[in-house]
């Protein structure tokens, strides 16, 4: 049996052969020696989900948002602040918040790393997929339901890359505090496009 995730993303992918075979050229909106295939640009479905991305606040610590190293981009851990740079669903899953809520703070995490990514790169378009995601979950210990926090990640970036670019390998494991009392923090490898 099919889980839900799975399910959806079935139905997703026969819809977008669907209409890539109905609609000439929706497949093929990428650039030119792109490494990865996406049904849609990044940019372009930023737009039709209705996603603004800010500009993202700078390090609160010693550290880089971002590095370059070849085609390989590296985004530090990202908590699920807010665009004004308040922190964002905090507490402990489990206690303070369900998995739903969980799932909320994993999303915002992402929605802020691919502003960091947009405002190194330029254009998410430069992505041509997710290489891994490290997803962290503040949890009551003894709680196991990391993978399903931190889909509320990995859901927005099959979203915004599609289901081949925007999957990549991934760990997602509780801890026992996160800074700020944050719910989640997620830090990824991207490949990118030459």
């Amino acid at each position: 049996m099919l889980d839900i995730l799975s399910r959806r993303r079935l139905i997703r992918g026969a819809a977008g052969a669907s209409l890539a075979s109905l609609v000439p050229g929706i497949a093929g909106a990428q650039p030119k020696g792109s490494a990865a295939p996406w049904q849609v640009s990044p940019e372009a479905r930023l737009r039709e989900l209705g996603i603004e991305l800010h500009i993202p606040p700078p390090p609160v610590a010693t550290y880089v948002g971002t590095r370059i190293v070849g085609n390989t981009l590296y985004v530090a851990g990202h908590t699920p602040r807010m665009p004004d740079a308040s922190p964002g669903h905090q507490g402990i899953v489990g206690q303070d918040l369900t998995v739903e809520e969980g799932q909320a703070a994993a999303r915002q995490c992402g929605i802020n790393i691919l502003a960091t990514m947009r405002a190194r790169l330029g254009s998410l378009d430069r992505v041509a997929g997710l290489i891994r995601t490290f997803g962290m979950v503040n949890a009551v210990p003894g709680f196991s339901e990391q993978p399903s926090v931190i889909n509320g990640f990995s859901d927005l970036m099959v979203d915004i890359f599609g289901e081949e670019a925007g999957t990549g390998t991934r760990a997602a494991v509780g801890m026992g505090s996160l800074p700020g009392n944050m719910a989640a923090e997620v830090e990824t490898f991207w490949e990118l496009r030459s």
